[in-house]
């Protein structure tokens, strides 16, 4: 069953009405998203970096151990994401194997587990 079916074209606000585009879902996993912002807090440290002298100086050193906090967060992040994403689509992928013999629809397993069970 597809939602999006179910879902109303346009909405009427007041005197005016609103048409819902049908686009397309976005992609979800959050890897490209926590790359970016990855890269983002690298550069960021990166073009702190030769102003070291002038930011001990005026006792603001925290903004480059930030940016590089960041940059290992993000790390870590992205690391959690693409895991996540493998799982998602090792989820999705996977074919249901009938002849599974856990499968307890099995009438041989369920055969074996009343003989275990008695």
């Amino acid at each position: 069953m597809d939602l999006r079916d179910e879902q109303p074209t346009q909405h009427e606000i007041g005197n005016r009405t609103f048409l819902v585009a049908d686009v397309e879902p976005l992609d979800v996993d959050g890897v490209r998203t926590v790359e970016v912002g990855t890269a983002l807090w690298l550069l960021g440290f990166l073009a702190l970096l030769p102003f070291y002298g002038e930011l001990s100086a005026q006792g603001r050193t925290w903004w480059l151990w930030t940016a590089l906090t960041g940059f290992g967060l993000g790390l870590l992040g992205l690391e959690y994401c693409r895991r996540r994403r493998q799982v998602r689509d090792t989820l999705t992928t996977e074919p249901d194997d009938p002849a599974d013999p856990a499968d307890p629809a099995d009438p041989a397993q369920v055969r074996n587990d009343e003989r275990g069970a008695s």
